[in-house]
This record gives C-alpha cells, sequence and structure tokens, in this order.
C-alpha cells in the first residue's frame, strides 16, 4: 500500500509540522508521496532532502532579519517575505538546501498553488530543488495583499491554501489510500470569514475568480475538515492535530515562541508514532 503525508499551511504555525516531519525522519518513516501547501510545502520540502531540523533552524537565524519578513520588505520589494532572499539567497548562502538529496530522493513532491485566473488549485511535482522549484514553494506560499503575483511558466499564482488547504482528496485521487494528515489548528476549529475581503475586490478585481475563491475559502475549509474527519473516523487516514492552540501566530518572529511550536510538533509527534506503533 502506498503511504502519504499531508500538510497543510499556516505560516509560522507550520513549525509544528516541521517538528512532526522531523520526528518522522529520525525514526525512519518513509512515504511515497508528500503534498505541502503554502509554508507546509515551504518547510515540507526538507523531507525529501532529508534535512532534519532545518527549517527550525533558519527561521530562528534570520527572526530579526528585515529582508526575510517585514513591513519594510513589502513597501521595498511588495512581498512581506522576501521573494529573492526568503526563497533563494537563504538557500542558497545561509542555511544551504541540499538539491542533490532532493533531486535524488525517489519520494515524489507535490507543492499546491492557486492559479488566480482560474481559481482552481495546481498541484506541481518538483523534482530537482533548483530556482524553479523554488518559486513553485514561493507561489505556494504567497499570502494574498501580502505578495506579490507569482508568475511561472505562463501561469499567474498565489497561496495554495486559498483553494486547497488540506489536499487530501488529491492524494487519493493518485492512488495513495495510507495517508498521514498534519493540521496547524486543534480538533474542532473551523474558519471564519476573512475580514479583509473589501481589499481582496480592490485589489484583485481583475480576477474574478480569485475574489470568489477568497469569500468561499472558509467554506472550503472547514468542508474538507468535515471530510477529513468522516476520513478519521472511519479508519481511512491518521491525523495529527496540535493538542492546543499554538504559542506563535501565523507571522510570529519570536524565537522562542518558534522553539515551543516546533517542541510541540516533536512531542506530539513522539506520541502518534508510539500510540500507532509505527517507530
Amino acid at each position: 500500500m502506498r503511504k502519504g503525508l499531508v500538510l497543510e499551511g499556516g505560516g509560522m504555525r507550520s513549525l509544528f509540522s516541521a517538528g512532526v516531519i522531523d520526528v518522522m525522519m529520525e525514526q525512519g518513516l518513509q512515504f511515497d508521496s508528500i503534498v505541502g501547501v503554502s509554508a507546509g510545502a515551504a518547510f515540507g520540502c526538507n523531507y525529501k532532502s532529508r534535512q532534519i531540523g532545518r527549517a527550525i533552524r533558519y527561521n530562528k537565524l534570520l527572526a530579526g532579519n528585515w529582508r526575510n519578513c517585514s513591513i519594510r520588505s513589502l513597501l521595498l520589494t511588495g512581498n512581506l517575505i522576501g521573494a529573492e532572499f526568503a526563497y533563494h539567497y537563504v538557500p542558497t548562502y545561509v542555511d544551504i538546501f541540499d538539491t542533490e538529496a532532493f533531486e535524488a530522493n525517489p519520494l515524489k513532491f507535490y507543492a499546491v498553488t492557486t492559479n488566480i485566473e482560474t481559481g482552481e488549485p495546481i498541484y506541481k511535482s518538483l523534482e530537482h530543488g533548483d530556482y524553479d522549484d523554488l518559486e513553485w514553494l514561493r507561489a505556494s506560499a504567497s499570502l494574498p495583499l501580502c505578495s506579490t503575483i507569482v508568475e511561472l511558466d505562463g501561469l499567474k499564482m498565489l497561496d495554495g491554501g486559498i483553494v486547497d488547504s488540506i489536499p487530501l482528496k488529491f492524494m487519493e485521487n493518485q492512488g495513495i489510500t495510507d495517508n498521514i494528515v498534519v493540521l496547524t489548528r486543534p480538533k474542532g476549529y473551523r474558519k471564519k470569514p476573512t475580514s479583509v475581503m473589501p481589499l481582496i475586490k480592490l485589489k484583485y478585481w481583475k480576477y474574478p475568480k480569485l475574489v470568489e475563491a477568497m469569500a468561499n475559502r472558509h467554506l472550503m475549509y472547514n468542508r474538507q475538515l468535515e471530510y477529513l474527519e468522516e476520513a478519521e473516523r472511519a479508519g481511512r487516514v491518521k491525523v495529527i492535530y496540535p493538542p492546543c492552540d499554538l504559542p506563535i501566530d501565523r507571522l510570529g518572529k519570536d524565537p522562542e515562541q518558534m522553539q515551543q511550536t516546533y517542541d510541540i510538533g516533536r512531542q506530539t509527534a513522539t506520541d502518534f508514532l508510539a500510540a500507532n506503533q509505527l517507530q
């Protein structure tokens, strides 16, 4: 039976997921495919390159660097999270991304983006860890209002979580039926409508499908949670939830909160693997 791992996004909350996958790598868990959304993709790619600890390491190191994430970066470049600095300079010069290991690993890794012209998800298989693959990761994590539109391969894209936050059905449609899903909100959470729709409508009026997707995002997300919970009750999927509200928010910059969030992920994964005899 083919095994899959699904990683939702959540910005810095995804350091919880980073802790989870680091424990999984340490314990030698093998997957046939991984799909990541937004920060779930940006951090989850380290599973394919087998770089334990990389996500927490560089995030703590760069917590105070304006080029990595700041209002200054947003004003100067149009990107709250520095497009060139965070996605290309850092993995090339600061905390080197092992492209050779990424390419050599037969594990299939997908990043989810949103096609803003059609309002549909794109599931991109990343195989090389090269410049273009890193651009796909950037597209997957490019939040509306906080990022410039990523144009790649003739497509215009933003954050994948807009249209497919928990891509379990994507994995099932690939014939992968033994899945683990890692969420970044506690069990029972439900998303509310976004409060920034007036700004979304103003900025993206040329892209009505994107505006519609943003207006309905909470409905999509809550339907996915209901499907996931039903699948969990039926024994078709295993789900790893944070045991509580995480100490960091989506754009948190406090290194101590980062470490706490990561450590909660590690402990949750340790308990989960023991309970499911996956060690």
